[in-house]
């Protein structure tokens, strides 16, 4: 075979849609990608992509760029995620945020002007389907066995099913996704008998997948993305009737299928008709609207560029509400979360992108629908795909008020992948968004790409190593030297972790605490690890307190007095550092301001068992032994 420059640009061509696809297929399949490793494949095949993309730049003589409007705001938000990296406060935090901003903003780019093919679009569109399919059989297993089991590790959501996905509620949000694209090619597509029958089977297994979460907004928003190709297509003569019927089969079957079978489940009561009740994986709407106002008080003490990019978790514990004492990891809310985080510059970027795409969609829309309209039955798979994507994405943003998908990388991109190719149909409406890159365009673009591929891969390497030396310690004894050791090495690959310090610092001060000859040296060796943690990040409140506990134990109380107060500032609502508190002044003997700081950490949570146990057997005996031993009161003399 001769390899020519046009055959290498198709090889590659190829190639990048190879490698698309084997991560469209990848992510929801590893968990929805949320774990290190997963995000690492993504990396590497994100690499392949743009080195693929880079290549074709130069075996094509005169390549030609599709730069619409949303093109320049997916590059605005990059930059400035770029320079919002450089003035946070959590550096590793914000490194490895960054890192997700540009994926996803370089991948879109990529599917623009590389996958624009309607061959292309179908391939992908089949694929997510296939994916979907295999997916939500694998959840009704899961829920008819009554089954937590995820490939090997065990979701915490009993009663509901989760798929390949941890969370049930991220797993609705990819169904949720492919659920319009399916319905949209089941009615419309341009396709043979055999396939049309095969995505009525698919559009059925997504309906039960999607019911078996029992994710309550998953539901509103599958059903909003729904009755948005339903609504479109009811007003289209071409198929109005097939759209209404099955509309009216989809609302029966839910209905016959709820109320017969999934409201007799022990799920559906748990979670469905109690929905305030607590427990692992339940946020009631107290809890949720408690979330909510902490991201609102974040972004209005941080108003133009926010906490700094995913410091949402990190920044909590300050504004803690009494009523929550976890992490709540994400805001539940993408929207507060994007202006907490990023500010109200970075909200400001996001919408106006959303504007712009919407804008796009209206333009492109008559040109989509003329090429539906020349087949005298209506069909059209570029319309399908144009209708079902934008309900799969309207979907996500309907579910996006209540949720954090968009930080689920799986379902990020898909979301990405989905709006990249919905976006390159603008090129039907005009022309006037072709760029013609010459050498010097070229050259810079090749340059960007190739500094992109660079960072990407060194952050693998060190988040590699990272990861291996964490996974072993996990297997080791919590505090134990072999730990330790672990730890250290971990520290050694990415010493910008606050954690992995900390941790270490812990296995110190645990050693400390059994005493020996040596523990003044490990009570020291931890508070140098603690305070190194306190550079990377200053408001983890841990650090202040597991410090002050050590100069306890050394017996430098009055020392450990302002570190304990900065420890409350950080973290003033939470029964775990209150406890701890008390633990400091039952050190001192002072056990009557002990039982005050006892005494509202049990207010905070009834759970607290260094409360409940320090007031019984030390603080409350203390006091009542003193109180006996006073001399009596005399009387006062007239």
């Amino acid at each position: 075979m001769v390899f020519t420059r046009k055959n290498l640009d198709w090889w590659c061509e190829r190639g990048i849609l190879s490698l698309v696809l084997a991560m469209l297929v990848f992510a929801p399949l590893a968990f929805g990608a949320v774990h290190a490793w997963a995000l690492l494949v993504l990396q590497t095949m994100a690499v392949g992509v743009l080195l693929l993309w880079a290549g074709r730049l130069w075996l094509n003589r005169r390549p030609r760029l599709l730069w619409p409007p949303l093109a320049w705001a997916v590059v605005a938000f990059t930059l400035y995620g770029v320079a919002r990296y450089f003035t946070a406060d959590i550096e590793y935090i914000a490194r490895l945020e960054l890192v997700q901003v540009l994926l996803f903003g370089f991948l879109f780019l990529a599917v623009l002007n590389n996958l624009r093919g309607q061959e292309d679009a179908e391939v992908i569109a089949g694929t997510l389907i296939t994916v979907a399919v295999l997916t939500s059989s694998f959840a009704l297993t899961q829920f008819l066995r009554h089954s937590h089991q995820v490939w090997n590790l065990v979701s915490q959501y009993p009663g509901r099913a989760s798929g390949t996905y941890i969370s049930p509620n991220n797993f609705s949000c990819f169904l949720e996704l492919i659920l319009p694209l399916t319905l949209a090619f089941l009615l419309v597509g341009r396709i043979s008998i055999m396939k049309r029958v095969l995505l009525g089977y698919a559009l059925l297994m997504l309906m039960i997948g999607l019911a078996v979460t029992l994710s309550r907004a998953g539901w509103a928003a599958a059903a909003a993305g729904v009755l948005l190709v339903l609504g479109i297509l009811l007003g289209h003569r071409n198929h109005r009737v097939r759209a209404g019927l099955l509309l009216l089969v989809l609302i029966a079957g839910t209905g016959t299928f709820t109320s017969l079978y999934l409201s007799k489940t022990m799920g559906y009561i748990q979670h469905i008709k109690s929905p305030d009740r607590t427990g692992p994986g339940v946020l009631d709407v107290d809890t949720r609207l408690e979330m909510w106002r902490a991201a609102v008080r974040m972004w209005e003490d941080h108003f133009w560029w926010g906490v700094g990019p995913a410091h949402y978790d990190y920044r909590f514990p300050e504004y803690r509400p009494e009523q929550i004492q976890l992490r709540p990891e994400r805001a539940h809310n993408d929207y507060l979360n994007l202006f907490a985080d990023w500010g109200l510059a970075g909200g400001v970027i996001v919408f106006a992108g959303l504007g712009l795409f919407i804008i796009g969609l209206v333009k492109t829309w008559p040109h989509i629908r003329r090429e539906e309209n020349d087949f005298g039955s209506g069909q059209s798979n570029r319309f399908a795909f144009f209708l079902g994507a934008a309900g799969g994405l309207s979907a996500l943003l309907v579910h996006s008020a209540f949720d954090f998908n968009l930080h689920v990388p799986a379902n990020a991109l898909i979301a990405v992948v989905l709006l990249a190719l919905v976006t390159s149909n603008i090129r039907f409406a005009t022309e006037k968004y072709w760029l013609r890159p010459k050498s010097g365009g070229k050259l810079g673009l090749t340059a960007t790409l190739l500094a992109v591929v660079i960072f990407f891969a060194g952050q693998e390497w060190r988040r590699a190593n990272e990861a291996r030396w964490l996974s072993a310690a996990k297997q080791e004894d919590f505090y134990s030297p072999e730990r330790a050791a672990m730890l250290t090495q971990a520290f050694a690959s990415e010493p910008k972790n606050f954690q992995t310090v900390h941790d270490l610092g812990e296995c110190f001060r645990n050693k400390s605490f059994e005493g020996g000859t040596n523990h003044v040296a490990m009570a020291q060796q931890a508070m140098d690890c603690y305070a190194r943690s306190c550079e990377l990040n200053p408001h983890y409140g841990d650090n202040y307190l597991h410090t002050a506990m050590c100069l306890d134990w050394l017996g430098r109380p009055a020392e450990a007095e302002q570190l304990y107060r900065e420890a409350e500032r950080c973290d003033p609502n939470s029964y775990f550092m209150l406890s701890n508190i008390g633990w400091h002044f039952v050190q001192t003997g002072d056990y009557a301001a002990a039982r005050q700081w006892f005494e509202r950490s049990l207010k905070l949570s009834n759970k607290s068992e260094i409360a409940k146990n320090y007031l019984l057997y030390v603080c409350e005996p203390k006091l009542e032994a003193r109180a006996s031993v006073r001399p009596p009161l005399q009387p006062e003399r007239r």
